[in-house]
C-alpha cells in the first residue's frame, strides 16, 4: 500500500535510516540538502522541512554556516520521537521489526465517555473499537486499544483487514490523521488483558494516549498503546 503520509516525513524516515546505517555518530555533519535532493529526487523545500522535522525532534542540530549535525539524541538506536505522529506499524517498520499483528476484538459500539470527550464526538455517534497485539515473533511488543468514530469506517466491521496500519485505513476512507496530543506514562497492563492473553511477567508498560487529527481539525483516532518498557525508548521534546 502506498504511504499516504506527507513527503517531508517520508524523507525524514529515509534520512534517519540512512543515518544509522552508515553509522553516523554524535556530531557528525549530515549531507548537504543538495545532497539530499538528489539521492532520494525530491525537492529543496520538501528536504528543508524534514530537516526541520529532526532539529524540533532534537535529534539534529543546526549550525550557522557550518551545516547539520547528529545529535546525541539522533545517534540512539532505538527511538520513538513523541513529538510527530506515526502510526505503531509505521514505527515498528522504521525500527526493523517484522511485526505480527494480531486481531483480538473488534466491535462497534457506544463510545465509552473518555472516548465521547477525547474524540468530540455528538449524542448518539457509535464507534469501532479495535483490540490488537503485536508482536516480533513470539515476543510481544505492543498491546492495543484503538476507538474510531464508526462514520470514518463506512460497511460491516468484518469486512475490513484490521492487521495493517490504521493510518493508511483511514487515508483511504478521506480522513487522513496528521498530528495528534499525546500523552506518555508507566503503568502495568490491566489485569485482565495480563491473564487473558498471557502478557504477565514483562514489568511495566509505557503507555501513550494519542488522539489523532486530521489537516480539517477533525478527531478521528483515540489510540491507547502500551509499550513494552524493556523493548523500547522515547524521547521527548519539551518545550
Amino acid at each position: 500500500m502506498p504511504d499516504k503520509r506527507p513527503l517531508p516525513s517520508i524523507v525524514r524516515d529515509q534520512l534517519m535510516d540512512l543515518l544509522r546505517a552508515q553509522g553516523f555518530k554524535p556530531g557528525d555533519r549530515l549531507p548537504s540538502e543538495a545532497e539530499i535532493s538528489r539521492l532520494w529526487d525530491v525537492g529543496r523545500s520538501s528536504v528543508r522541512e524534514a530537516l526541520k522535522l529532526l532539529e524540533q525532534e532534537g535529534l539534529v542540530q543546526a549550525e550557522r554556516g557550518r551545516g547539520r549535525f547528529l545529535s546525541s539524541l539522533g545517534s540512539l538506536s532505538v527511538d520513538r520521537p513523541i513529538t510527530r505522529f506515526e502510526s505503531a506499524t509505521q514505527m515498528l517498520a522504521s525500527l526493523g521489526r517484522s511485526s505480527r499483528t494480531m486481531v483480538l476484538s473488534v466491535t462497534e459500539t457506544d463510545p465509552s465517555p473518555e472516548a465521547v470527550e477525547a474524540l468530540g464526538l455528538a449524542e448518539g455517534e457509535r464507534v469501532v473499537r479495535l483490540e490488537r497485539l503485536r508482536s516480533d515473533g513470539d515476543d510481544p511488543l505492543i498491546y492495543s486499544v484503538d476507538t474510531i468514530p464508526a462514520f470514518c469506517i463506512p460497511g460491516p466491521v468484518r469486512h475490513v483487514d484490521w492487521t495493517g496500519s490504521l493510518t493508511e485505513l483511514l487515508a483511504i476512507q478521506g480522513h487522513l490523521p496528521v498530528s495528534s496530543a499525546a500523552r506518555l506514562q508507566a503503568v502495568e497492563l490491566p489485569e485482565q488483558v495480563r491473564t487473558q492473553y498471557h502478557l504477565d511477567g514483562f514489568g511495566p508498560w509505557l503507555l501513550i494516549t494519542e488522539t489523532a487529527i486530521t489537516t480539517t481539525g477533525r478527531r478521528v483516532l483515540l489510540a491507547e498503546d502500551y509499550h513494552r518498557g524493556d523493548a523500547f525508548t522515547f524521547n521527548v521534546l519539551r518545550r
